[in-house]
């Protein structure tokens, strides 16, 4: 039976992973910002749902997967993927935060086609969005095949913590921005992104670290 500790940290690293990928400011957070200035803070938690019936169908597929094809060496594959990619992530989180601290995201979000509904914005913002289907077919994969290798509770708990994240900072975007104020200040985006692009390229050191990587390619 798993253990109560995997579980804690599979949460935990799901809602880093959440909080991670959410803060970049990209599509989805600017039609957010543009909504939720019409219609209120619940755009936030619309534009959420959107976006999970787009990662539930990624995630299906991952596990779905899985279930046919995981093994040893399959993983340290995927566990090379999906590492590189993490320390990837963390490049680009590390340079994002040097651009949040003189970017105007009041006036970014108002340069989005904003003819759509918040659902229809969650899907379509974040089906189109190439960076976040790599993510998942690569280090995203990896952490979901390494948490089915626990059990799928750990799978669910990961999940449930991502999207608790994605809600939570969702909703206060569009709660904050329907008030007519910014969530962070440029500093505190900044210093944040930094925490995160550190965290996310120890997860990429690990998982490059395990699974006997090297001796996959022999």
């Amino acid at each position: 039976m798993i253990d109560i500790i995997d579980l804690l940290q599979a949460l935990v690293l799901g809602i880093t992973v959440g909080i991670s990928a959410a803060i970049i400011p990209g599509p989805m957070m600017f039609a957010t910002i543009g909504i939720s200035m019409k219609n209120g803070w619940r755009t936030g938690p619309w534009v959420f749902i959107g976006h999970a019936l787009v990662e539930t169908v990624i995630f299906l597929l991952i596990l779905a997967g899985a279930t046919a094809f995981l093994g040893d060496r399959l993983m340290s594959y995927i566990s090379i993927i999906g590492g590189a990619m993490m320390l990837l992530f963390a490049l680009v989180l590390i340079s994002s935060a040097k651009k949040v601290s003189t970017m105007d995201i009041s006036a970014s979000s108002g340069k989005q086609e904003l003819s759509s509904g918040p659902v229809s914005a969650g899907i379509l913002t974040s089906a189109l969005n190439p960076s976040l289907v790599i993510w998942w077919l690569t280090a995203g994969s990896a952490i979901i095949l390494q948490e089915y290798l626990l059990g799928i509770s750990a799978v669910i708990v990961f999940i449930l913590g991502h999207w608790l994240a994605d809600l939570g900072f969702l909703v206060a975007v569009s709660s904050s921005f329907s008030r007519g104020k910014e969530l962070f200040s440029p500093r505190t985006h900044e210093r944040i992104l930094y925490f995160c692009g550190a965290f996310m390229a120890v997860f990429g050191l690990w998982f490059l670290a395990n699974y006997d990587n090297v001796s996959a390619f022999f």
